[in-house]
């Protein structure tokens, strides 16, 4: 949810270039204005790979436990989610074979 600023300007959110960030990553970021910067200062890119990293979560315990991640990881000066093989959603490059071996074609076998 954008943030009201004096003289009526919205501060919104920077999103990533495929996802958009959910309300708890959002509010975890804000929540410290030193990782709002972090966040602004990383790529599009970046801040996709972190978002699709927590959206890619099925229990809401391991989506909050990444969330926290994220938080340290920023802090660290990390631009992209550790042991994460990379948003396997984007339209403008084809999946590495990695990425096909082990996120896509682990979730066509387990019907995800």
């Amino acid at each position: 949810m954008p943030e009201d600023l004096p003289g009526g300007h919205v501060d919104s959110f920077p999103q990533g270039t495929v996802h958009g960030a959910g309300r708890d990553l959002e509010a975890a970021v804000r929540s410290d204005p030193k990782l709002l910067e972090l966040w602004k200062g990383l790529t599009p890119l970046g801040r996709n790979e972190f978002i699709c990293w927590v959206e890619d979560a099925k229990q809401l315990v391991t989506r909050r436990r990444r969330i926290q991640r994220t938080c340290e990881e920023l802090s660290e000066g990390r631009k992209r989610p550790c042991c994460w093989a990379g948003c396997i959603h984007r339209t403008d490059k084809a999946p590495s074979r990695w990425q096909q071996a082990v996120l896509i074609d682990r979730k066509t076998k387990s019907g995800a």
